[in-house]
Order: C-alpha cells, then structure tokens, then sequence
C-alpha cells in the first residue's frame, strides 16, 4: 500500500470533518428545532395526524437512517478519493 502525502492526509481530515459537521447539523435540527416548534406545527395536519406529530415521530426517524446512509456513501467517497482503506 503506497504511503499518503501530508497535502492529501489534510485534505482528507478536512473533508470528513466537514461532512461530520453537515450531518451534526442537519441532525440537529431535526432533533432539537422541529420538536422546539412542533405545537406551530400542529396547527397543521397531515393523513388526520397533526403536523408537528408527524414530523417528530415519523419524519426524524427517517431522515436519521437516511444521515447514516447518505454519510456512509460521503465518507466511503472521501475515503476513496484519498486512497485510504484500500486493500
């Protein structure tokens, strides 16, 4: 396995821990700001549920699997593009 330059380890670093703070971000909100406004919401409804329900208990849970997938393909790109973790 051919050694990785200092230039390409840092580029490396700073994409993951870009892609690490998107996906904090984006979790964040869907954690702790919905839910902060969920009783707003509620005065909307969505399929007879109100919408801030909806969104707290359906919608999170499924953005966060799709954050565990959508940074698992990121960082297998990053990891690819740097030439970390090939056999």
């Amino acid at each position: 396995m051919p050694e990785i330059g200092q230039e390409t380890k840092a580029r490396h670093w700073s994409r993951t821990r870009n892609l690490t703070i998107l996906v904090l971000v984006i979790w964040f909100v869907f954690a702790f700001v919905l839910p902060w406004f969920a009783k707003e919401l509620n005065a909307f409804s969505f399929l007879g549920f109100p919408l801030g329900y909806y969104f707290i208990v359906q919608g999170s849970l499924i953005v966060f699997v799709l954050l565990i997938f959508f940074q698992n393909w990121r960082q297998d790109v990053i990891d690819d593009e740097a030439g970390v973790g090939e056999e």
